[in-house]
């Protein structure tokens, strides 16, 4: 396996990113991501469905487990 001499650059702050060349190194920068949208504070019916479901679930086995 041949290598090619690579100098260390200071701002790939990785010793494996460090050793590659520049070329490669520039190629790989990614996208900034975009923002999430902010969802309105609206409760939809699987949401209330979910709920309540867990909570007569964890009800159930409350009152089972103390009576």
């Amino acid at each position: 396996m041949r290598r090619s001499l690579v100098l260390t650059d200071e701002s790939a702050r990785h010793p494996f990113r460090a050793s590659l060349p520049p070329h490669i190194r520039s190629a790989g920068s990614p996208a900034p991501a975009k923002p999430a949208r902010k969802r309105s504070w609206m409760l939809t019916r699987d949401d209330l469905g979910g709920f309540l479901s867990a909570y007569f679930g964890c009800f159930v086995a409350v009152s089972i487990f103390i009576g």
